[in-house]
């Protein structure tokens, strides 16, 4: 069994390198680590290319920048695991928490397995109030166009069967992502398992990049793949 472990980075100087220690450090160890650089402007670049690139498996720039959907557009093809997963570049999710999401696929009882920061007993810091109201509003919107029951659809830890994502055309640039690929992978009938998992949020001064305008895209984006577009 390998694990694909997708990055994607934009201006994350401060964390790559501690969050490739941590993935290489954690339980898994056949994994292949594949960093996409959404044309980081920060420094991350020379990072990549000095001290990064000899530790892992593949890293791919972008010559713009194009968000984050898009970067994983561009990893999810390059993946060659048996499964895929998709780790952000700072240090909110926990790679010691990859074997919970395996658990189900690796008993055949899943597809898909999202990880969710509103249920189990691990960890969370204490953030942004009206963020946690803005992703529980557009997870029980997407529910009730899915006729799924998820917590956390805006999560960052989803794991895939290669085949599976390898197999839908993902349009969205931006975090557009998380509401296209729920719309699909549910018209799919794939047997999705969510579970609980910790989360260290931070702060915008600490580089959080999702914003407002983003919610409203993910609105646009919920209403387009499961009403209009659903190729």
């Amino acid at each position: 069994m390998k694990l694909s472990v997708i990055i994607p980075c934009y201006n994350e100087k401060e964390t790559i390198e501690e969050i490739l220690k941590a993935v290489k450090a954690g339980p898994v160890k056949d994994i292949e680590i594949i960093i996409v650089d959404d044309f980081s402007t920060d420094g991350t670049r020379d990072i990549l290319k000095s001290k990064i690139a000899s530790q892992v498996d593949k890293i791919l720039y972008h010559e713009q920048n194009k968000g984050k959907g898009a970067a994983l557009r561009t990893g999810f093809k390059e993946a060659t695991g048996d499964y895929v997963i998709v780790q952000d570049a700072d240090m909110e999710y926990d790679p010691n928490e990859y074997p919970l999401l395996l658990e189900p696929v690796l008993k055949n009882k899943a597809d898909v397995v999202y990880g969710s920061r509103f249920t189990g007993g691990g960890p969370h810091r204490v953030v942004y109030f009206w963020h946690m109201i803005g992703n529980k509003f557009l997870t029980l919107l997407s529910n009730m166009f899915t006729n799924i029951n998820l917590t956390d659809m805006e999560t960052c830890y989803k794991l895939f069967k290669r085949e599976i994502i390898q197999s839908i055309d993902i349009q969205e640039d931006r975090f557009g992502f998380e509401p296209e690929i729920t719309a699909k992978i549910a018209r799919k009938h794939c047997r999705i398992y969510e579970v609980g998992i910790s989360y260290y949020g931070r702060t915008y001064d600490e580089g959080k990049k999702i914003g407002w305008r983003d919610g409203f895209r993910a609105i646009y984006a919920i209403v387009k793949y499961n009403v209009f577009d659903r190729s």
